[in-house]
């Protein structure tokens, strides 16, 4: 049963609803059936209704009276505004990125009319499919041939006209293309005679040669190899594409001034790595100390155990700060599974939420690759990772706002950076068990902050994934296979996923120092408010928390960074 404080609590969400949630909802709902309904990337059937589509949403928004709204209403209004924005600039950006890969995919257009055209309920004729279907498969059957080679009418350009990163958006794109082909197949093979007697061979000879040209394209452009490991690739957005990012997560920095922001904090938790490997009796080598702390790795079969005490200590610890409400079934209902070996390549580490999963070394793993990951996730290390998956981290976001608000857009900000920053309070308020513990807690702050640097300068196109994969080696400490899949993971998240988690942090850090540091609120009103006001980027729960004015055409010009600087004057 519910207590009263959440009833309370619910009464009062309850009377400062957002006029403007169900609209924000049907946006969400209407683009994801138009996406369906369009499902061929670059098609420019697809972009003409997509923009359409955005057009008239911003045609309709600018039509609502701004000053006849509430806060609430006013918050989502610039959300929505943002991401109509972002998402027709996604849209331009797509144009480029098919430019790059347009002459690797030749066919495309006759390929993709297949799939529009049974989704415009129009019927196919047998025999002409069966002819296309035919003479496409003979000129991929002769691109396969020409991939990686000299160029000539029918082939590709030579191979160093290609990036990895493009080729590989090229195969990936044929394949789409081949998957379209089989559904509109599908929707006549066996149910249809005669499209069955013409087409079924033809079908069968085009599977065989999109599969074999997208084979080769990864083979001979990306350098893909059968049974290795795929290399670290990625399709890094570039400064354009940031800046578009940047702008919807309402982040007012650029670029170089995020990187500039990432050394600074580097560089001041290594002053603070130093201070803690000094007291250890490591004197200056805090690389030393977090080689002790590598040492330090229970017995295989032990892991979960581990993680269960460290989960009891940080609740008790939170709830005695008295400085967040924590519901009694949020702490009833989390559960901990193992990450699979494959799921291991992409996080060695932690995932988080209700049900978190913990990486350790399975009985299959080399002996090598076993004691890299026993070297990356001793307790000490797992120590500030426990509270950010779970408690007050993300299972208790989650919890919140699928209670609260969630029908606002989800950011990394709001995600990661709260969970970074009760990092950054914890610590403040003397969390850690012992000096193995800070190197633990000081080894995750360090590596939130080499996100910052190495993955914007991957984005910006500055970086290659194996100087990225060196850099945490040589100036994080991380195990090389770890580092590794530190990169593999950056190379296919959201451009902006790795430095969320500090740059949130420290976002929710400055509002923190504003609004508690000066007695505005407690903490505890501090912290309740930001998980009920739901997922949104930290500038908006500052104007939501703090009720700043808002107007229509409000942009962001928050500069935290700098207000941290000055609060440590």
């Amino acid at each position: 049963a519910a207590d009263p404080p959440v009833l309370s609590t619910l009464v009062v969400q309850a009377r400062n609803e957002s006029e403007l949630r169900v609209v924000l909802e049907r946006y969400r709902l209407d683009l994801a059936a138009l996406n369906r309904r369009y499902p061929i990337e670059y098609s420019p059937t697809r972009h003409a209704r997509l923009d359409e589509f955005y057009r008239g949403w911003q045609d309709r928004l600018r039509e609502l009276d701004f000053d006849e709204l509430g806060q609430e209403g006013r918050i989502d209004y610039i959300l929505l505004r943002n991401r109509i924005r972002f998402d027709r600039e996604m849209l331009r950006l797509d144009e480029e990125r098919w430019a790059e890969i347009a002459p690797l995919v030749p066919v495309a257009d006759r390929l993709r009319l297949f799939q529009e055209g049974q989704f415009e309920r129009m019927r196919a004729d047998p025999r002409q499919t069966a002819e296309t279907l035919n003479s496409v498969a003979a000129k991929v059957e002769g691109l396969t041939g020409g991939a990686g080679s000299a160029p000539s009418r029918d082939r590709p350009t030579p191979e160093h006209d290609y990036t990895p990163a493009v080729a590989a958006r090229a195969a990936a794109y044929v394949r789409q293309l081949q998957s379209s082909v089989d559904d509109f197949n599908t929707f006549y093979s066996g149910y249809d005679p005669l499209f069955t007697w013409w087409v079924a061979e033809p079908h069968h000879r085009l599977n065989d040669a999109l599969e074999s040209y997208a084979t080769a394209i990864e083979e001979h452009l990306v350098g893909m190899r059968p049974g290795e490991l795929a290399p670290i690739v990625g399709d890094p957005v570039l400064a354009d594409g940031l800046r578009a990012y940047l702008a919807e997560e309402m982040i007012p920095y650029t670029p170089d001034e995020l990187i500039a922001i990432g050394w600074a904090e580097f560089e001041r938790t290594e002053r603070e790595f130093r201070a803690v490997s000094q007291a250890m009796g490591f004197g200056d080598d805090w690389q030393a100390a977090l080689e002790y702390v590598k040492t330090l790795a229970p017995a295989p079969g032990e892991k979960p155990w581990v993680i269960f005490e460290i989960a009891d200590y940080s609740e008790n610890f939170v709830e005695a700060m008295e400085a967040i409400t924590i519901p009694p079934l949020a702490k009833e209902v989390w559960r901990l599974a193992m990450q699979t070996p494959e799921a291991q390549l992409r996080n060695p580490f932690f995932s988080g939420g209700e049900t978190t999963r913990v990486s350790y070394p399975t009985a299959g793993m080399k002996h090598e690759d076993k004691l890299m990951s026993m070297r990356g996730n001793t307790p000490s290390f797992n120590f500030a990772t426990v509270h950010h998956e779970l408690i007050p981290g993300h299972h208790l976001q989650g919890f919140m706002s699928r209670r609260f608000n969630s029908h606002r857009f989800g950011t990394p900000f709001w995600g990661e950076g709260w969970a970074l920053y009760w990092e950054l309070l914890l610590w403040e308020n003397d969390f850690p068990r012992s000096d193995e513990d800070r190197i633990g807690m000081l080894f995750w702050r360090l590596h939130r902050a080499a996100r910052i640097v190495f993955s914007l300068n991957f984005q910006l196109g500055n970086w290659t994934p194996q100087q990225a994969i060196d850099f945490l080696v040589e100036r994080v400490g991380h195990e090389r296979a770890n580092a590794e899949a530190e990169v593999r993971r950056t190379a296919i998240a959201s451009p902006l996923y790795q430095i969320a988690y500090l740059i949130g942090g420290l976002q929710f850090y400055a509002l923190y120092h504003q609004l508690v540091d000066s007695g505005r609120m407690t903490a505890r009103e501090y912290h309740d408010a930001v998980l009920l006001g739901g997922r949104m980027p930290v500038e908006m729960v500052r104007a939501r928390i703090a009720g700043l004015p808002l107007t229509r055409d409000y942009e962001t010009q928050w500069r935290f960074y700098e207000e941290l600087q000055r609060d440590e004057r």
